[in-house]
């Protein structure tokens, strides 16, 4: 017999709805106690904005690759790009905290659809010129730079 390609690909696209829907709602900093009574989180709670993330990231990225001067403007232009998209998100982020009524689940669904849109559209922005950089750095410097992307850690890696 054979299987027709809707009778699979329906519960594989009801899996990946549901688990899209569930990881929203735990991702989404959803009081996960239903019966719990909603508090306000504590204002004395400081998160560093995405301004300041971006710095200690360019600054980083700067002492690990050792930026040469002839890679120096494609470094400028992709730290301009990268402070830029910093603004936008902490101007997003923002405007949603100045928002004091609480969201309901569609409206919190399309806050994030709006906080995706706006991440796709900053990697839109600088894929262009980190590109650019990308391409005039020396292998050493490439090997770097994949190994941080694929693990996230700076400095000397360390090799089995």
């Amino acid at each position: 017999m054979k299987r027709k390609s809707y009778q699979v690909a329906f519960p594989v696209t009801l899996v990946v709805v549901m688990a899209a829907f569930l990881s929203v709602i735990f991702f989404a900093n959803a009081n996960p106690s239903f019966a719990a009574p909603a508090k306000k989180k504590s204002s004395a709670i400081t998160r560093t904005s995405a301004v300041e993330y971006t710095e200690v990231q360019i600054k980083q990225l700067q002492g690990t690759l050792n930026i040469t001067e002839a890679q120096q403007e494609s470094w400028n232009n992709l730290t301009k790009v990268m402070r830029e998209n910093a603004k936008e998100m902490d101007a997003l982020s923002k405007e949603r905290a100045e928002k004091t009524k609480p969201l309901n689940a569609v409206e919190r669904l399309k806050f994030h659809q709006e906080i995706s849109q706006a991440h796709l559209a900053q990697l839109e922005k600088l894929i262009p010129p980190f590109e650019a950089f990308y391409n005039s750095l020396t292998d050493q410097q490439k090997n770097i730079t994949d190994a941080i992307f694929r693990t996230g850690k700076y400095g000397k890696q360390k090799r089995k």
